[in-house]
């Protein structure tokens, strides 16, 4: 997913717009991209991060889930000595790394949500101005957007709207979705689409497309991505050296949040105030390099704007133990009483 654009910036976006790494030169900074470090790209995507720290000397092991993104890998692999890619999630880069014998690492950098090609390709369907199956899939296996739009109980589609997609006007599109359904399946992104602008009411004065909100909400469950990202997070915690630097580009608020109290978490050196004693805490297992999210600037969002809304965090690993984690402490939504994505398939 790495030459990326903004994955909620497709009721703004051109989507013309070419394949633009985001805060390329600012990932490379950060990580301290240098010769004969070993970098992980945990999503490969079309690799703009990959060739740029390749350009440095890195050696580097790029991950994607996208059949499409390996096909990619394979022929940069064929090109580049220092360059390999392996199929699997980024929740399980430790493992990964491993089992090809690339740990411990130097740099991790992970580029959050759905990539740019994967909006353009109609027939993936991620995006609700290209006609497609209602896929939304980022792999190849588990259901689809299409089983849950036409399994999943009004109840539960209305949280999954609500709390993934943070739409006010979840139940009304989970209500209409049901009605619609009744009459046919819904198969094809433009219909889903379709059907989610009657009910909100059509785009109005609003920056973004009525649509954009569920169509986020519905990928995000079906791919499991805010799950993923918490794992992904802990797995670049085992497998980073002393010294090695977690480099996280972010692009909507959810995501974002969960890296921000990670980093919190891991960085935490205890707490107190003259009217409660210290706190003993484990030792902290990042140093932050950013107290506050670095943001793209005016050029670069005129050239490419679909990297308006991307945040980008970053922290040095300590010698301290990895320990485990809570996903409730890191804001990762709970949906109370809706099965996962699997049971829908």
């Amino acid at each position: 997913m790495q030459s990326r654009d903004t994955p909620t910036g497709q009721g703004t976006a051109d989507m013309s717009t070419p394949h633009i790494s985001v805060l390329l030169p600012e990932v490379l900074q950060y990580l301290d991209a240098g010769p004969g470090n070993r970098i992980i790209d945990g999503t490969f995507g079309a690799g703009g991060y990959s060739r740029a720290m390749l350009q440095q000397g890195c050696e580097v092991l790029a991950i994607d889930r996208d059949a499409g993104a390996i096909s990619t890998g394979r022929l940069l692999e064929q090109e580049q000595p220092g360059f390999r890619i392996v199929e699997g999630r980024f929740s399980a880069l430790d493992e990964l790394a491993d089992a090809v014998g690339f740990s411990p690492v130097d740099g991790i950098v992970l580029d959050v949500g759905v990539s740019s090609m994967q909006i353009d390709e109609a027939e993936r369907g991620f995006s609700f101005r290209l006609d497609g199956p209602l896929d939304m899939r980022m792999g190849s296996d588990g259901a689809h957007a299409g089983d849950v739009v036409n399994k999943a109980s009004v109840r539960d589609l209305a949280m999954i709207i609500g709390v993934l997609g943070e739409e006010r006007k979840a139940g009304r599109i989970a209500r209409a979705i049901d009605r619609a359904r009744q009459e046919a399946p819904i198969e094809r992104t433009l219909q889903l689409a379709e059907i989610v602008s009657q009910a909100v009411g059509g785009r109005g004065a609003a920056r973004i497309h009525p649509a954009t909100r569920t169509f986020q909400a519905l990928r995000i469950f079906v791919n499991r991505e805010l799950e993923e990202l918490a794992f992904a997070l802990h797995a670049a915690e085992r497998v980073l050296r002393e010294g090695g630097r977690l480099v996280v580009v972010a692009f909507h608020s959810l995501e974002d949040r969960i890296v921000k109290r990670f980093l919190q978490n891991r960085s935490a050196t205890g707490s107190g105030s003259r009217h409660a004693p210290q706190v003993q805490v484990d030792a902290p297992i990042f140093s932050l390099l950013t107290r506050r999210p670095v943001e793209p600037g005016e050029d670069e969002v005129e050239v490419n704007p679909r990297a308006r809304s991307a945040r980008l965090r970053a922290a040095v690993r300590t010698a301290a133990q990895s320990r485990s984690i809570d996903l409730s402490t890191l804001g990762v939504p709970r949906l109370e009483n809706v099965p996962g994505p699997e049971a829908f398939a």
